[in-house]
């Protein structure tokens, strides 16, 4: 099976109080995205990543030393308009993992295991997510994640982002990060259907999962730990990742 990593980077860092793309904000001295693209490398999953550019897109391009293809989107109308306008460059991959450009810190491990959980198991949707003791700490940062909603048995109902969630539904601690590989045929066909009758008025990735479950296709969750989801969209938790570099780094 084919897989082809595409990473969303055409946003800017607003909430950093600065001018450069989220992507190339500095954590442990290095870019955001040349993390990502040393894991996706390390992992021997996709030797080139479709990078979607957007934002700063020249200095984004002349800061990111890895090898990559780019993808403009133009207008930043939402994710799953970002990954709709990968189709073309993707073309021959059986399978699309989709990954972000504020997340610097998911393992090659991981990435080898969710492609080979979606090969084995012949998913439509393999997606992680992220189980937290509680929402204290430093893990605050995931309160205002959407939560994964299940049956019963354990099976995926769908995620509700956190803004339409209930006080019941806030109570549960597994959370979506968002990181999401999809057989490419089921995705392309599906994309073309997602809406953006919301607030923002925008196409969301996360919304083919309610469309996946109503169309009883086959979707799988694999669970990372809370350090490798964690995203940098303010200072906060730019600090909060530097943090936790400096825990792994230290001697036993």
């Amino acid at each position: 099976m084919t897989f082809r990593f595409v990473i969303l980077a055409a946003g800017m860092g607003s909430r950093m109080g600065g001018s450069i793309p989220k992507a190339l904000i500095p954590v442990g001295g290095k870019p955001i995205l040349q993390w990502l693209h040393e894991s996706t490398k390390a992992s021997g999953v996709d030797g080139v990543p479709i990078i979607v550019i957007g934002h700063e897109r020249d200095q984004l391009c002349r800061s990111f030393h890895g090898v990559s293809q780019y993808v403009v989107q133009e207008e930043q109308l939402g994710t799953g308009h970002a990954v709709m306008m990968t189709q073309e460059a993707a073309r021959g991959s059986d399978a699309i993992i989709v990954l972000y450009g504020d997340h610097p810190f998911i393992s090659p491990q991981t990435l080898r295991q969710l492609s080979h959980q979606h090969e084995a198991q012949d998913n439509t949707i393999t997606m992680m997510t992220v189980t937290v003791p509680s929402f204290d700490g430093w893990q605050r940062v995931f309160a205002h994640w959407g939560r994964i909603l299940r049956s019963d048995k354990g099976k995926i109902l769908g995620i509700k982002e956190y803004k339409d969630t209930s006080e019941e539904e806030r109570q549960c601690l597994e959370v979506n990060p968002a990181f999401l590989c999809f057989k490419a045929d089921w995705l392309w066909k599906n994309l073309k259907e997602l809406k953006n009758d919301n607030k923002q008025k925008e196409y969301y990735l996360t919304d083919l999962i309610a469309m996946a479950v109503e169309q009883k296709e086959k979707i799988e969750t694999i669970p990372i730990p809370p350090e490798e989801a964690i995203g940098i969209n303010t200072p906060e938790e730019q600090e909060i990742a530097e943090q936790i570099l400096r825990q792994q780094k230290r001697p036993e």
